[in-house]
C-alpha cells in the first residue's frame, strides 16, 4: 500500500467507498491523515464501518477545513450535473482529485506508463504489465484495471507503474504526468458524463498533459478522432510521438497490418512477431493493442526480442474474449467487458457463426452500428433493459429470442449451438453496461463463466504457455 506522508495530520474528504475509495481511505488512515469518508450507498457505509473507516456525512460537513476531496471517478463532478458533495467542495475551494493523482504525488521518482482509450485499454495495460514482468522489470499494474492505485506496492526510481486511466479519472489528475502515455482509440462513449463527444475527447487527451522532452506519446491512428490528436501532438513538437496502426504500415511508428507486428520507429522497418499465431490476441483490435504495448515497453527500454517473447506468453485478459470452454466443438467466449457496440464489434468480427448474448443497460446508439456484422449472427439472445430495443434493431435481419436473464440466454444458446456444431461460438458480448442486473461487468462475466462450467458437458481447458488451448 502507498504511504501518503504529505497528508499526515490533515483532514481529507473521501467521497465514494467502492474498491478505489476504500483503498484510498485505508492509505490515508495509515499515513496519519484525518479521514472524512462517505458513500451514498448504505451497504458500502456498513462495509466501511466494518473496516473501521471513519464516516462523516459529506453532504452536511463543513468542507473548508479539508485539504482536498478525493472523489471516486464514478461520481459525476460536472455532467450531467455535479454530485452535491462535489458541488460543495468546489464552492469551498477544495481541490478535487482521484487516487491516481495521490499515487503520483507520493512516488514521483518512479516511471509512469498510462493507458487510455475507448476500447483496448485494459488488454493493453495487462499486456504491458505482463511483458515488463517477463523482462524482469520492477513493475506494478493497476488503476482502472483491477488493483486500485493506492493498493499498489511502493516503487522508487527504476520502478514502473503501469496505469489504466479512464476518462473519469483523467479529469481528476491536475498534476499527474505520464512518462509514456498511450491512447488506443476513440469512439463515442460516456457522452452524458462529459457533456458530449467534444468533452469526452478532451478528457481522453488529458493523458498527454504536461509531457515534454523525452516523454513519449503513443497514439492509435485508426480512427478519425485519435488521428487528429496525433496530428496535433506532432505539430507541437514538444515530445516524442509514435503512431500505431493495425490497418496499415506507418512511417516512424509501429504497425500490425494483417497481424504482422512491424517496428518502423527507428531507421529501418523490422518484423517483431506474427500476431496471428498468438491465440490470446485474436483479431485486429488485439493487434492494435499489441502494437501499443510494444511501443510502450520499447520506450521503457526493453529489447524487441524480449517484448516478442512476452507477447507470445500473454495468458489473455479475463472478460475480454476469454475462452471459457470448448464443448463438443462449440466455443464459449466471455466478452463481458464489451460494454458498448464498438467493443462488441471487435469480438463479432472474429467469428463466423455466433450465438450472441447481448443486452443490459444500453449505451447511446444501441447496436445499429453493428448491422454490417449481423450475417455472422446465427441467433441473438437478448437480456436486460436493452432487450426490446435490440429486438427492434435485429428484427428481420437476425433471428432472436428475448431471454431477459443471462441464465436463460446461456441455456438457450447452448442448446442451439450444439445442434449447429462445429464452428459455433456462444459469445457473451453485451454491447451494454451491466448495472441493470449486475454490480459490474466482472460480475456479469463471472456469472457467465459459472453457467458454462455448470453445463453437463463441461471439461476444464488445458493450459499452454500461450494461453488456453
Amino acid at each position: 500500500m502507498i504511504d501518503l506522508p504529505f497528508l499526515a495530520g490533515r483532514a481529507v474528504a473521501v467521497m465514494g467507498l467502492g474498491k478505489s475509495g476504500a483503498a484510498t481511505a485505508e492509505a490515508l488512515m495509515r499515513s496519519g491523515a484525518v479521514v472524512w469518508a462517505w458513500d451514498d450507498n448504505a451497504e458500502r457505509r456498513k462495509e466501511a464501518e466494518r473496516a473501521h473507516i471513519p464516516l462523516v456525512d459529506l453532504r452536511r460537513q463543513e468542507l473548508e477545513a479539508a485539504a482536498m476531496l478525493v472523489l471516486s471517478p464514478g461520481i459525476p463532478h460536472s455532467f450531467p450535473f455535479p454530485h452535491p458533495v462535489a458541488a460543495r467542495a468546489r464552492a469551498a475551494g477544495l481541490e478535487i482529485v482521484c487516487d491516481l493523482e495521490l499515487l503520483w504525488r507520493s512516488r514521483r521518482d518512479a516511471t509512469y506508463v498510462g493507458i487510455t482509450g475507448t476500447n483496448g485499454k485494459s488488454t493493453t495495460t495487462a499486456l504491458i504489465g505482463h511483458i515488463l514482468d517477463r523482462a524482469g522489470k520492477r513493475a506494478q499494474t493497476g488503476g482502472n484495471l483491477g488493483t486500485p492505485a493506492l493498493s499498489l506496492a511502493p516503487l522508487e526510481a527504476g520502478g514502473i507503474y503501469v496505469i489504466e486511466a479512464s476518462s473519469y479519472q483523467l479529469e481528476l489528475t491536475p498534476t499527474l504526468t505520464f512518462d509514456i502515455a498511450v491512447l488506443t482509440n476513440i469512439s463515442p462513449d460516456h457522452l452524458d458524463r462529459h457533456g458530449g463527444l467534444a468533452g469526452y475527447i478532451a478528457a481522453k487527451q488529458h493523458i498527454f498533459d504536461r509531457q515534454f522532452g523525452r516523454q513519449t506519446a503513443i497514439v492509435g491512428i485508426d480512427d478519425d478522432h485519435a488521428r487528429e490528436i496525433h496530428r496535433e501532438l506532432v505539430a507541437r513538437g514538444d515530445r516524442i510521438v509514435i503512431p500505431i496502426s493495425a490497418t496499415r504500415p506507418v512511417a516512424d511508428g509501429v504497425s500490425a497490418a494483417d497481424g504482422q507486428l512491424i517496428d518502423a520507429s527507428d531507421d529501418a522497418a523490422q518484423k517483431i512477431a506474427d500476431l496471428t499465431a498468438i491465440a490470446t490476441l485474436p483479431g485486429r483490435h488485439n493487434w492494435q493493442n499489441a502494437a501499443a504495448a510494444y511501443a510502450a515497453v520499447k520506450a521503457v527500454g526493453v529489447a524487441p526480442a524480449a517484448i516478442a517473447e512476452g507477447l507470445r506468453s500473454f495468458p489473455g485478459l479475463a472478460h475480454r474474449q476469454e475462452l471459457i470452454a470448448v464443448l463438443d466443438g462449440v466455443r464459449y467466449v466471455n466478452d463481458s467487458k464489451a460494454t458498448n457496440a464498438d467493443a462488441a464489434e471487435k469480438a463479432l468480427i472474429c467469428y463466423d457463426r455466433v450465438y450472441w448474448i447481448a443486452g443490459g443497460r444500453p449505451k447511446e446508439g444501441g447496436i445499429e452500428s453493428l448491422r454490417a456484422h449481423f450475417p455472422r449472427v446465427a441467433h441473438a439472445y437478448l437480456i436486460g433493459e436493452a432487450a426490446e430495443a435490440f429486438a427492434r434493431t435485429l428484427d428481420g435481419a437476425v433471428p432472436y429470442s428475448i431471454s431477459r436473464t443471462l441464465e436463460a440466454a446461456v441455456a438457450a444458446a447452448h442448446t442451439d449451438a450444439r445442434q449447429a456444431k462445429p464452428g459455433a461460438v456462444v459469445l457473451l458480448s453485451p454491447a451494454c453496461a451491466s448495472w441493470d442486473q449486475f454490480a459490474n461487468f466482472e460480475a456479469r462475466g463471472e456469472r457467465f463463466r459459472a453457467l458454462v462450467q455448470a453445463l453437463p458437458e463441461f471439461r476444464p481447458l488445458r493450459q499452454s504457455a500461450g494461453g488456453a488451448s
